[in-house]
């Protein structure tokens, strides 16, 4: 039986979070009218993905990039002070399954520190998976800290058994692995990157996992930056394309089922049967088998890695 995904390119209302979640709940409403059951939205959706990082000079540009992160850390999610419980409660309502890419804040211990987090919301509302991204990348790692693996899971949605690796970790083999080993049938790939190279990458995994792969980064021009963002004018261009966006589905042999989706704001949709990631691994099953147990091993902790114990 087919299910109807949609993949969401449209920017956010950039390092504005209760605006941008009110917008990700229009867009819930309007893929649901159109009859989609699973929704995804793009890396670091929740306010907004730092692409100036990419721009601003190590050392040289410290000023500015404290003002900027400060403004990030401001509209960045609690999910423990129900930042992010409105699209939640959407969720809920309208029987979706969402996964949604947002700039954590750790509340618990530091109260500073960032996480790239990508979340899996039930059509219940309930949080079924938060995972941090696990390596960040390049000048990410001035933005956020590094996850530990509680959320390398898997998880069952009406839509199949999800997982989700934001990124550049799908270019981490064991990360995929430790998913292909929990019978993932679609995998999401919150991103920034996007053109050929990356389509490759996704089909090769699709292939690989025997499963299907639904990726997209943020369609974002010049123009989407706030202009009150410091030295907004050296940094952007309002006609400038940022990003693609290329949102994509492929399917469980490696052929692209729909997209890339570029320099669109807008949403790709794709009617996608998970029974075609189960009959994908009758002949290649990476973790099953094909897997050689008796020559390789992967052990995964997923213990928690709180930076303090506290004993009262």
């Amino acid at each position: 039986m087919s299910i109807k995904v949609a993949v969401i390119q449209k920017p956010p209302v950039m390092l504005d979070r209760e605006r941008t979640v009110a917008a990700a709940i229009e867009l819930l409403e309007e893929v649901v009218r159109e009859g989609a059951v699973l929704a995804v939205f793009p890396e670091a959706y929740v306010p907004g993905y730092p692409t100036w990082v990419w721009r601003l000079r190590p050392g040289k540009d410290m000023a500015t990039s404290n003002a900027i992160h400060a403004l990030l850390r401001q509209g960045a999610v609690d999910l423990a002070a129900g930042h992010l419980q409105p699209l939640q409660d959407a969720a809920g309502r309208l029987g979706v399954t969402v996964v949604i890419g947002i700039n954590e804040i750790d509340s618990k211990y530091s109260g500073t520190t960032l996480f790239n987090t990508v979340v899996v919301i039930g059509p219940d509302g309930q949080v079924l998976n938060r995972h941090r991204k696990l390596m960040p990348t390049n000048p990410e790692r001035m933005v956020w800290g590094s996850g530990d693996a509680t959320g390398l899971k898997v998880v069952d949605t009406p839509a199949g058994r999800v997982g989700a690796l934001i990124c550049w970790e799908s270019y981490m083999p064991l990360a995929r692995y430790a998913l292909y080993a929990q019978g993932m049938e679609i995998y999401v790939n919150p991103t920034w990157d996007s053109g050929e190279t990356w389509v490759a990458t996704l089909r090769h995994i699709a292939k690989e996992g025997g499963c299907w792969v639904i990726s997209t980064s943020t369609a974002l021009q010049g123009s989407d930056i706030p202009e009150s963002l410091p030295d907004h004018e050296a940094l952007f261009t309002a006609d400038e394309w940022i990003n693609d966006g290329g949102a994509v589905v492929i399917r469980p042999d490696g052929s692209v089922a729909v997209g890339p989706l570029v320099r669109e704001k807008g949403i790709l949709y794709a009617e996608i049967d998970v029974e075609m990631a189960r009959r994908a691994r009758r002949s290649l099953d990476v973790a099953g088998h094909y897997a050689r147990p008796d020559i390789f091993s992967l052990s995964v902790d997923r213990r928690p890695r709180p930076p303090a114990l506290f004993t009262d």
